[in-house]
């Protein structure tokens, strides 16, 4: 049995009977204005963080959520888009599927606006998914790249890609890990599964959307996750799990690479009104810009006393330099 058969078992089992304690169902629930989100999909949260940020979703975007999980997200989804099919749910579980078009209905009794087919639920896998080219403006996963192996990931990312329109954008919410797995954690699939073992460190992960092709990377929080600790794990030390939330846009790939923001800030304090690098960058005088990784090294490398560049907080609100 191959690990993504033990994958499908799993979240089978959390489908037909809800699993509070799987994966990271502690993440808060939160309600936009109208919007009232069903117990159910709230036991049926299995994301480690949240893919719906009002600021992608504006003018009634098409969307595409794989891995619905029990619909709470493709709920939150429709609240910004309230026409047929706006919203596609890809799952490749039948019993997740039946779950959340049972969900559905729940959510109709509680929320007038709300219609079922507001979301077009499709079976099918994201290795190869049923969606056609340039045709979504946000696609969506939370917790489910981490599970999947290395060339089994590049063939998701590129799915992803694919699917979306020029300047489309992927939202992603998965656990990370900056330290090494030994063979047997990353060999045992139920902790893949149960996303967990499968966590890259962020910059390999970031390098493969890049690597598929995104030209903007936006790493927008970065909080902890899970404690592997000996004794409880087959470990012989102690490895703290984070989870990170990113958006990866369709941009065309810069001639210099990718631009990837990370939560860096410049601020200029020089005695002049503002300070132009002469490439598109404006710095105010001593008022804070966000930027990229890459202007933040080009900037450092002029060695000027009068700019100070912020380290990374992994937290990108937008509204950057490039």
């Amino acid at each position: 049995m191959s690990y993504l058969d033990t994958t499908h078992d799993v979240y089978k089992e959390a489908a037909l009977t809800p699993d509070i304690g799987l994966c990271c169902t502690t993440n808060p629930i939160w309600e936009l204005p109208g919007l009232k989100i069903p117990r159910i999909m709230q036991e049926m949260n299995y994301g480690c963080g949240s893919t719906v940020h009002a600021r992608d979703l504006t003018n009634n975007p098409k969307m595409l959520y794989v891995g619905v999980g029990g619909g709470m997200e493709l709920l939150q989804f429709s609240y910004f888009n309230r026409q047929k099919g706006g919203v596609i749910g890809v799952d490749v579980v039948d019993e997740m599927l039946e779950a959340s078009m049972t969900n559905f209905k729940t959510a109709e009794e509680q929320n007038p606006w709300f219609k079922s087919d507001f979301v077009d639920l499709k079976k099918g896998d994201a290795l190869n998914l049923p969606v056609e080219d340039n045709t979504i403006d946000v696609a969506a996963q939370n917790c489910l790249f981490n599970i999947f192996k290395t060339e089994d990931l590049k063939k998701a990312i590129a799915e992803m890609y694919r699917v979306l329109k020029p300047h489309g954008r992927l939202v992603m919410s998965d656990p990370t890990c900056e330290q090494p797995m030994n063979d047997t954690l990353r060999n045992d699939d139920r902790l893949r599964a149960l996303c967990l073992s499968g966590s890259l460190p962020i910059a390999e992960y970031v390098k493969m959307l890049t690597d598929a092709g995104f030209g903007t990377i936006e790493i927008r929080a970065r909080k902890p996750y899970r404690i592997l600790a000996p004794g409880q794990y087959p470990t012989d030390e102690i490895i703290y799990i984070e989870s990170i939330e990113v958006a990866a846009i369709k941009d065309p790939m810069p001639e210099d690479g990718p631009c990837v923001f990370t939560g860096k800030a410049a601020i200029y304090f020089g005695e002049e009104h503002y300070f132009d690098d002469n490439k598109g960058h404006l710095l105010l005088q001593n008022q804070p810009i966000a930027i990229c990784d890459k202007t933040a090294a080009a900037l450092k490398d002029l060695n000027r006393p009068d700019i100070h560049i912020s380290e990374s907080t992994f937290h990108y609100d937008g509204g950057g330099c490039c």
